[in-house]
Formats: structure tokens, C-alpha cells, sequence
């Protein structure tokens, strides 16, 4: 590779920098001042996909392969840093942060170094102090907080962070002896490779960096090929991977590209808008927006002054390329930058976005700052100084609204109430705080206002409305958003839970579970309800066959084994069914279902009756409301002979649940076998009030009224009763005749 030393393998060692190396400190130091309030930061709607739902990042190795539908999609090297966070923190939040940080951080003083050394090839003496006052301002903007406190969008950090490394190690390579040189410039190959494998924009990396060796380094094209070309064909083959990338995407789900449903001039036409509102943003950082939507300009009339800017500007450029290069390669880079995300190539779902500015802000601030130290001199450094101040406290405010999920959606309402997927957004948030269920419902019905189209918010107006205990109307929505999107499986999960509920809609139920277990291969809740549903439909080999599915799938969800416990004492296979509720205690100590089930287990299993009697007792202690579980160790204590402790629990259990009727039974048995026989009655003819039909609980009333002296003609008739819906009762037939009644 050709240098700029004469001789030799190495220039002369310089001596420590000392006034660098505090500049250094400083940018560190006052970046994390600006984003110290940002640590507890929670996750924000994209990074529920790229983080909370992400499984690919819960190993190193699967982080190589992340999911095709989320922003790290067609993103290894994103994926793979998210993978670092989570072996730290799993989901907590603050490593996130702090990674992200470090990110900004270094990106920083890769800028410094870039503006230092290429300044000083100028000699220009005022080099350190441009060069600090640069990356100063850059790293306190405002404009920059979307890239680094929204944790995914460190696609935008780290992507900026090896785009300026790659054209940090390309000048230190290109002034350095001949060894030297070339360990630069493997990291500079390096990192242009991992960029690419970051975000997209970092294929206009190599064509930056061929314009910075034309402009500062060789003065032209030519002599910048003939030095440095085997360099720049090195940087331009690491295109190569791109292709495999982005066609890994499949598209982002059909949200980005030509395909995506947004024509190509209108979001063109959208894009000189957003470039024209960036540059303002850039001078005057507000108001600083979380979502702008996706909205499309109304013509080229409604952008034509924003064209007229964007054309002299590119014009500008052009000129200032030829006539005065490093202004020409500023403005170039700005646009060249930018160009990936805001030129024709659609993004449909995000049209403009602060994100994007991360890098595009670099050639901005540097012109401002050099403009500024070449009109006010000495004054520009206290001048930046302050400016840098004002941008500080600027970006801790912004940083307030990133605190909660409602803060920043209620934030971007505020700014843009126009924007249906905000209005959606902060419906979700809301949804989430106790007591604010009927706000979100309002919200995702100002979204379908605004896009009466929107499957996502008729899907969470479903939610909501459901958990309103409306659900008649959750149903309502959730099959408009499957009339729009067939192939929603959410909403046919969702619909199949509120079928389910309903009396004689099981068969519905069972046909929505199914349907979204086609739909999303996988979806373990839509298996553990679909195993459920089919278990109460009486279908239990289907059952235990989705409940196992579900459990091979993870094997780790203690529900599902109780689940399946459950079917499978359906079909009497109780040994199996005591290993599974066995299994989900295991996972999940103090899981009370599976307590109470596994002492019902239990209790059908000769000399096990102890056992289950201890299950019983550790559900109501962990759970002391629980009906059921007082009811079944009253049967259990009964079986022992144990009626005065079986009465506690029963006459506990009633007091919970008045109308359980099987408690009623029980304890009336109870009674009746200590002798207690009006109490009896008394408790038998409350069972009938809930199952005035019931067989059992009127030959055990007969048996009891015939005990007492005039209850004969009230037995008889409870016995025929028992014969007319039980027509097969020889026992009632039986006493019917002892006593010489008609059995009519």
C-alpha cells in the first residue's frame, strides 16, 4: 500500500498528546452526563421483537441467524451485540443502555480523530480544538437520542461507529509505514465488513471513503486509484455480502423496497420533505419526534419549495466538488449517507425517521464548527462551548419522555396526533396501567379513525375490549382484523379464548385454536388452549397429541404439563398424569392448579390418600381462597373417616362459593351419618336449588326425609323424581316398593 513516508517501516514514535487525550476524556465524560438518565429506560415497541421475543439472541451462536421479521433482520452483527447484552442481563434492561452508550461514546472519538487528522494534513493549527468542538456538539445533539436510548436502533449506532472506524483506519493507514499501514488497514476492512452486516446504509461506506482519499489524500479520482485501488476494490468487495443479507429479510415482511405498496414517487417526494425537516432539525432540535408515521406528501406541488432546497443544495455540492473539494465532500457525504433510506427506494411503514441523521449529522456539524472557527477565531471555541451546553440540557429533556412506554407515545400523540400507529401505540401502553383500560380503548378507536383499515388496532381494540368484559365486541373486532388479514394467528388465538368462554361455542373455539396453530407452526399458547379445548370437547387423544407438541416445542412451561396431566387422567392413565403435575411442580414450585390436581391424582391411587391430602393442604396454603381444593380434601378427609375435619372444609369451601353444590352433597352426607338428619335435609334440599335434577342428591334426600318422622310423602315423591330422570334406578325402584308406594 503507497504512504506518505519516504522511508523506513514506521515513521518516528510522536510523544503522548496530552491536550488529546483530555479532549478524549471530556467527550466521554460529557456524553455520559447527557444520556446518564437513560439506564432504566424500558423496552419500546420495536425492541418487544428484537429483544423480548428474540430467541435467536439467547445463544451466541443462533445470534448469526436472526428472525426475518424484526429489525435485526438480515442484521447478524446487531443481532450478535444484542446477544452479548442478554448473557449479561438477560432482558434487564440497563446493559442495553450502557452498551449503547459505550457505542456513542467511541463513535465520537472516532469523529475526533478523523477531524484531527485530516485537518491536520491541512496544516491547520487550530486542528485539536476544531476537531473537539466537532465531536462535542455531535454527541450532546438532541437529534442523535433516537439512536441511542431507543436500544435497537443501535442498528444506527453501531453501523455509524464502524463506518467511522473504517474511515478513521483508512487515514491512519494511509500515514503510516509499510507494516503498520497494513494492520490499519485490516481493521479498516474489518470494520467496513461488520458494518455491512450491521445496517445497509454502510454500503455507501466505500464510495465515502474513496471520496475522502480523492479530496484530502491523492486530489483526485485517478491518482486516489493508482495509490490506494487494491484498498478501495478490498472496501468495495465487502458489497458481496449484501445481497445474502438483505435477501435473508424477505422483505422485512413486506415493509420495505419496491414491493412494500408505496410507489416509488411519492416517497420520493416524501424524502425531500424529510431531508428539508432534518436540516432544520439539525439547527434548531425541535420538536423532536419518536414515530412519524407513514405518511406520503400530496404531490409535487405540496413539495416544491422543499424541492427548490434540495436541488440547490445538491447543486451546491456539485459545484463545491470541483471548485472547493472538502465543502464539496462534506455535502456529498451528507447526501450520500443518506441516500439508502431517504431517496426512492421505499421504506413504507417509517417515511421519515430521526434515526436516520445519526451519520448524515457528521458533515453538518463539521461545516458549522469550521465555518465557525474561520469567522469568529478564538470567540468560536467559547461559542461552541456554550452551544454544546444548551444541546446537552436539550438532549437530557428529550431523554425524559424515552422513560415509559405512555411517556413517549403520549409524547409523539402530542406532536403528530395525525399518526394512526402513535395513537395505536399509546392505546397499548395504556392498556397496560391499571385503570386506564377505557383511555386505551379510546385511542384505538382515534387510530381506526384515522385508518379504519388498521389490522393491528382493530386486534388490540379486541383486547381491550375483552378485558373490559366486553366480549361480544372483543369477538366483533378481532374478526374484522382476520377479514382484513386471514392470516392473522394472534386474532385467532385471541378469538378462539373469548369463543371458548361463551356456553356451546367450544366446537368454534376449537376451529380458532387450530387455525392459528397452522398459521404460526409453534405457537405454544395456541397449543396448550387448543389441548385444553379438545380435552373438554371429550376429544382426549387429540389432546394429550397438541399438548405433547406444545411441550416438545418448550418443554420448560409448567402449565402445559399440568395441562396435559390433566387430559391424560381423562383417559385414566393416572401414573402419567401424577408424572406430569410432578413435572410442572418441578418448574414451578408454587403452582397451586397443580398441587390441587396432583392430590386428585392421587386420591385415586391405592395408599396415596395421605399424599394427596398433603397436596391439598399446600395449595390452600399458598392459596387459602381456593374452592376447589377445600372441597377436594373434605372428600379426602371423608375417605380417612375423618367426617368432623371434612365438614370444616366443605362448610368452608360453601363459604366461598354458596352454590357448590357438590359441597352441599357432601357435607349433607357427613351430616347424615353422624345422625345430624334435619341439618341433612336442610343441606340437600340447597344442592337441588342449584341441580334440581340431580339423581344422587334426591335418593340421598329420599333416604334422609324417610328417617324423620312425616317425611314419607316428600321421600316418595323425591324417589320418583330420581326414577323419571334416571329411569334406570333400581335402587329408588327398591325402596319404592319396601315402603308400598306406586313408583308412579
Amino acid at each position: 500500500m503507497a504512504t506518505s513516508t519516504s522511508s523506513g517501516d514506521s515513521p518516528a514514535r510522536r510523544p503522548i498528546d496530552w491536550p488529546s487525550l483530555a479532549a478524549v476524556a471530556v467527550l466521554a465524560a460529557v456524553a455520559a452526563l447527557a444520556y446518564s438518565g437513560t439506564f432504566s429506560v424500558p423496552l419500546l415497541y420495536d425492541d418487544e421483537t428484537s429483544i423480548a421475543s428474540n430467541a435467536s439472541i439467547h445463544r451466541l451462536l443462533s445470534a448469526f441467524r436472526p428472525p426475518a421479521d424484526a429489525t435485526v433482520s438480515g442484521r447478524p452483527v446487531l443481532n450478535l451485540s444484542l446477544a452479548l447484552n442478554y448473557a449479561v442481563s438477560g432482558t434487564d434492561v440497563w446493559s442495553y443502555h450502557a452498551l449503547n452508550l459505550a457505542i456513542h461514546i467511541l463513535s465520537g472519538l472516532a469523529l475526533f480523530g478523523i477531524v484531527r487528522r485530516t485537518l491536520e494534513g491541512r496544516a491547520e493549527a487550530r486542528a485539536p480544538a476544531i476537531a473537539f468542538c466537532a465531536a462535542l456538539l455531535w454527541v450532546v445533539h438532541p437529534l442523535l437520542t433516537e439512536s441511542v436510548t431507543y436500544i435497537v436502533q443501535r442498528a444506527e449506532s453501531l453501523m455509524g461507529l464502524f463506518y467511522l472506524l473504517t474511515l478513521y483506519a483508512f487515514i491512519r493507514a494511509c500515514g503510516q509505514g509499510l507494516r503498520t499501514a497494513r494492520a490499519w488497514f485490516v481493521l479498516c476492512a474489518l470494520c467496513c465488513l461488520l458494518g455491512m452486516a450491521t445496517k445497509e446504509v454502510m454500503a455507501t461506506a466505500p464510495l465515502v471513503v474513496f471520496l475522502y482519499d480523492r479530496t484530502f489524500l491523492s486530489g483526485s479520482f485517478r491518482e486516489a486509484w493508482r495509490r490506494h485501488g487494491r484498498e478501495h476494490a478490498v472496501l468495495a468487495a465487502t458489497w458481496l455480502i449484501l445481497p445474502f443479507l438483505v435477501v435473508s429479510t424477505h422483505g422485512r415482511g413486506g415493509s420495505a423496497g419496491f414491493g412494500s405498496g408505496v410507489s416509488w414517487w411519492a416517497y420520493g417526494l416524501t424524502q425531500l420533505q424529510a431531508v428539508v425537516h432534518y436540516l432544520r432539525l439539525s439547527i434548531w432540535p425541535s420538536p423532536l419526534i419518536f414515530d412519524y408515521g407513514s405518511a406520503l406528501a400530496g404531490g409535487f406541488a405540496a413539495v416544491l419549495p422543499q424541492a427548490l432546497v434540495v436541488a440547490a443544495l445538491a447543486a451546491a455540492t456539485a459545484w463545491a466538488l470541483f471548485r472547493k473539494p472538502a465543502l464539496g465532500f462534506l455535502g456529498a457525504a451528507f447526501f450520500v449517507i443518506l441516500a439508502p433510506s431517504s431517496s426512492i427506494v421505499p421504506v413504507a411503514t417509517e417515511t421519515m425517521a430521526e434515526h436516520r441523521m445519526y451519520l448524515p449529522l457528521v458533515p453538518l456539524v463539521v461545516l458549522f464548527v469550521a465555518g465557525a472557527f474561520r469567522w469568529l477565531g478564538r470567540c468560536a471555541l467559547p461559542v461552541c462551548l456554550v452551544l454544546a451546553a444548551g444541546l446537552l440540557a436539550g438532549t437530557w429533556r428529550r431523554n425524559e419522555a424515552y422513560r415509559s412506554d405512555e411517556g413517549i407515545w403520549g409524547d409523539t400523540v402530542a406532536k403528530r396526533p395525525g399518526n394512526e400507529r402513535a395513537q395505536n401505540n399509546l392505546g397499548f401502553a395504556l392498556e397496560k396501567i391499571p385503570g386506564r383500560l377505557g383511555d386505551s380503548v379510546a385511542r384505538y378507536e382515534e387510530a381506526l379513525r384515522l385508518k379504519p383499515g388498521y389490522v393491528e388496532a382493530h386486534y388490540n381494540l379486541g383486547t381491550a375490549l375483552a378485558s373490559l368484559g366486553r366480549p361480544a365486541d372483543a369477538i366483533a373486532q378481532y374478526r374484522e382484523a382476520l377479514r382484513l388479514n386471514a392470516g392473522y394467528a394472534e386474532a385467532h388465538y385471541n378469538l378462539g379464548v373469548e369463543l371458548e368462554r361463551m356456553p356451546g361455542r367450544l366446537d368454534e373455539a376449537i376451529g380458532e385454536y387450530q387455525a392459528a396453530v397452522r398459521l404460526k407452526p409453534g405457537y405454544e399458547e395456541a397449543q396448550n388452549n387448543l389441548g385444553n379445548a379438545l380435552d373438554a370437547a371429550g376429544r382426549h387423544p387429540e389432546a394429550i397429541q397438541q399438548l405433547e407438541e406444545a411441550l416438545r416445542l418448550n418443554p420448560g412451561i409448567a402449565q402445559t404439563h399440568c395441562n396435559l396431566g390433566n387430559a391424560l387422567e381423562s383417559v385414566g392413565r393416572t401414573p402419567e398424569a401424577v408424572a406430569e403435575y410432578g413435572e410442572a411442580l418441578r418448574l414451578r414450585p408454587g403452582y397451586v392448579e397443580a398441587h390441587n390436581n396432583l392430590g386428585c391424582a392421587l386420591e385415586r391411587i391405592p395408599g396415596e390418600l395421605p399424599e394427596a391430602i398433603g397436596h391439598f393442604q399446600e395449595a390452600l396454603r399458598l392459596d387459602p381462597g381456593h374452592v376447589q381444593a377445600h372441597y377436594n380434601l373434605g372428600t379426602a378427609l371423608a375417605s380417612l373417616g375423618r367426617t368432623q375435619e371434612a365438614m370444616v372444609q366443605y362448610e368452608e369451601a360453601l363459604r366461598l362459593s354458596p352454590g357448590l353444590a357438590e359441597a352441599r352433597y357432601n357435607l349433607g352426607n357427613a351430616l347424615d351419618s353422624l345422625g345430624r338428619i334435619p341439618e341433612a335435609i336442610a343441606q340437600y334440599r340447597e344442592a337441588l336449588l342449584s341441580k334440581p335434577d340431580d339423581p344422587s342428591v334426591l335418593l340421598r334426600l329420599a333416604v334422609a326425609e324417610l328417617k324423620v318422622p312425616g317425611g314419607t310423602g316428600e321421600a316418595i315423591g323425591h324417589l320418583r323424581a330420581v326414577i323419571r330422570v334416571q329411569p334406570g334406578n333400581d335402587v329408588a325402584r327398591q325402596i319404592l316398593a319396601e315402603i308400598g308406594a306406586p313408583q308412579r
